[in-house]
């Protein structure tokens, strides 16, 4: 595919997957552009390093491109697509180059339904600090690197995204499975066509020398007896069989402390500076990764001692005496588990605020929602981003909202985001907890909100 080719347009370069698939074939030698619809952080950061990039979509954009790249966000009706089609130029999925550019070396990828950038990041740092000088790919700003991806002399590190079933390009000689469960429905229509995707990516895949799994998770035990082979390691806090015990020692703030066990051998204490049980869960996958393959306990402790987390994942700021969280999470589980994380920080009551995201996963997942926001003393929802999904007859944001009632919850609907930010300032005191689950639009929101929480600091001083 890449054969031949010099030039690549990358439609969607803003997205962060595209964009590290643009940051690694640029540092490969070959020529990149790309388009999005809006500048932002990545735009710029990308022209910085000498990637041409388009605001807006339009057919001239592609210029004499021998090559594009899509995800599957793009629509085929994308002027450039439509463009590159009547031009006779390759249209190919990002995760297709992906492939072809780690597919011919040492590559440990994760999958999982939760936690796998931040498994990716763990692993890719603790391989930093072991000197193996590692490339990676991740689905999100690491802070560690200040990057989501880079070129270097040592393995692959990639976060592997299954969501749309193009994983399957992707043929990696170490795995690590984190979590299953079913989500993303407008693709999987139900829990056997994602166990069967799964599968196949673990079986088929020739390649494969090495699989770490979480043995405490329920979706990855209902896999697990589809796969045969020895290659099998398993890490949990719980499950007995497992090769990789942890035990939690500590959990306190915006930090735990759990110690680990490989069989019978006491390895010591693990300091986590990020927050929750579930990111335990995530360091004890990546220690059983990396000590598996030979890395030392003391620079594994080490390593993740000083792991900064990523972008936009449980990040915290204060303003005003008002805490406020960030997170990209909007599967139930992944919500409850950020909650339960922040209340063991919050001083006083915890106000979530939430962008529904498609109506497949309110319709599929509507009794998971109304239990996730239970440790939320208020839930403020906004409207929905269906991603362009046909709506589901009597599945809307209201019918959302009063699934979360059913939990005894109290729930506001603001339908305008701009409204908002004006409502959390009248109705929120210092002291108090703020979370914003969505994407970048509701990140934006709440940037503005600690901006302003910050004037109002300053005009009191």
């Amino acid at each position: 595919m890449l054969g031949g080719v010099q030039r690549l347009h990358l439609i969607g370069i803003g997205g962060i997957g595209v964009s590290g698939v643009a940051r690694l074939l640029s540092a490969r030698g070959y020529i990149v552009q790309g388009s999005d619809v809006r500048e932002s952080n990545i735009t710029q950061a990308l022209r910085h390093e000498g990637i041409d990039v388009f605001i807006g979509h339009h057919k001239d954009n592609l210029g004499d491109s021998d090559l594009v790249v899509v995800s599957t966000a793009i629509p085929t009706t994308n002027p450039e697509w439509i463009a590159a089609s009547e031009a006779g130029i390759p249209v190919v999925h990002r995760a297709e180059v992906l492939g072809q550019l780690v597919n011919n070396t040492v590559t440990f990828a994760m999958i999982g339904t939760h936690g796998k950038g931040t498994v990716t990041s763990m692993v890719a740092w603790i391989m930093e600090c072991a000197g193996w000088d590692p490339s990676f790919f991740i689905g999100a700003n690491c802070h560690n690197f200040d990057t989501n991806a880079r070129l270097r002399t040592g393995p692959y590190v990639i976060e592997v995204d299954e969501s749309d079933g193009s994983l399957v390009h992707i043929r990696p000689t170490h795995l690590l499975l984190n979590n299953l469960e079913l989500d993303h429905l407008n693709y999987y229509s139900d829990w056997d066509k994602l166990a069967n995707t799964i599968s196949k990516f673990v079986v088929e895949n020739q390649r494969l020398e090495h699989f770490v799994a979480n043995f405490d998770d329920d979706g990855v035990q209902r896999l697990l007896w589809n796969i045969e082979g020895g290659r099998l390691i398993g890490f949990g806090f719980v499950n007995e069989n497992a090769e990789y015990r942890g035990e939690v020692h500590e959990e306190r703030g915006l930090g735990t402390r759990f110690l680990v066990r490989r069989e019978s051998d006491v390895l010591g204490e693990i300091e986590l500076p990020v927050p929750g049980l579930y990111n335990a869960q995530n360091g004890l996958g990546a220690v059983a990764l990396t000590h598996s393959v030979g890395i030392d306990f003391a620079v594994i402790q080490q390593a993740l001692a000083s792991f900064r987390g990523l972008e936009n994942r449980f990040t915290l700021a204060e303003a005003g005496g008002v805490q406020v969280v960030k997170d990209y999470i909007s599967h139930p589980t992944g919500i409850r588990r950020v909650l339960e994380a922040a209340s063991r920080i919050a001083a006083g009551p915890i106000t979530a605020v939430f962008k529904p995201y498609r109506f497949t996963m309110i319709h599929y997942l509507q009794d998971e929602y109304r239990e996730c926001f239970r440790l939320a003393d208020h839930t403020i929802v906004t409207e929905m981003y269906t991603a362009g999904e046909v709506p589901i007859p009597g599945v809307d944001t209201e019918f959302l909202c009063d699934k979360i009632r059913e939990s005894g919850s109290l729930v506001t609907y603001i339908q305008d985001m701009d409204k908002i930010v004006p409502y959390l300032l009248e109705h929120v005191s210092p002291g108090e907890q703020v979370l914003f689950f969505g994407g970048d639009d509701l990140f934006r929101l709440a940037d503005h909100y600690l901006a302003t929480l910050r004037v109002q600091e300053q005009n009191q001083l």
